[in-house]
């Protein structure tokens, strides 16, 4: 069934839902058994989704360290420092994925990194475009270029009508995080 892989996915827009809407069709893959590779980009590894993902032996986490502060306050060898702890993640799951160790490949708020220019985007744009063709690749991530938009297979633009979050209720664990 691994012939039939190697469309890409894009889970964009200010609504709830979007790391979760990966993170189902992951479980999903890993029950069919494929080999799944989740690089998560300004999170710090501890979303309560990761846990039991990571009990999987088909499963792959690459996660950065999280980014202490808004990208706009940063000077030049703070963003310097959360690009490269960005890349690394990326890199690795690129080499994986030429290495022929994964199947589908979910990039969790790759999105956000590319707005805040806290990765290299030419190193991503250029794998997404040269990617093994039987790799399924799930992006995420609020505001996604239109580069990306048009080599899509799948746009959902998940939209907030009411979040919680506007009543001053933050992140709860489990919930959102």
């Amino acid at each position: 069934m691994k012939n039939e892989l190697g469309l890409m996915h894009i889970y964009c827009g200010d609504g709830k839902g979007k790391t979760t809407a990966a993170m189902g069709l992951a479980l999903r893959a890993v029950g069919y058994g494929y080999r799944v590779v989740i690089a998560q980009f300004l999170k710090d590894g501890n979303s309560s989704e990761l846990k039991p993902l990571s009990t999987f032996k088909n499963v792959t986490i690459l996660s950065g360290k999280e980014v202490a502060g808004f990208s706009f306050a940063m000077n030049d060898e703070q963003k310097k420092i959360v690009t490269k702890n960005h890349n690394e993640p990326l890199e690795n799951a690129i080499s994986l994925c030429e290495d022929g160790e994964c199947d589908v490949l979910i990039l969790d708020e790759v999105f956000g990194a590319i707005s805040t220019d806290l990765i290299d985007y030419e190193m991503l744009l250029s794998f997404i475009k040269n990617k093994p063709p039987q790799i399924e690749v799930v992006m995420t991530g609020r505001n996604p270029n239109e580069e990306f938009i048009k080599i899509a297979d799948y746009v959902c633009d998940i939209k907030k009508v009411k979040h919680p979050y506007d009543k001053g209720i933050h992140a709860r664990g489990g919930i959102e995080v």
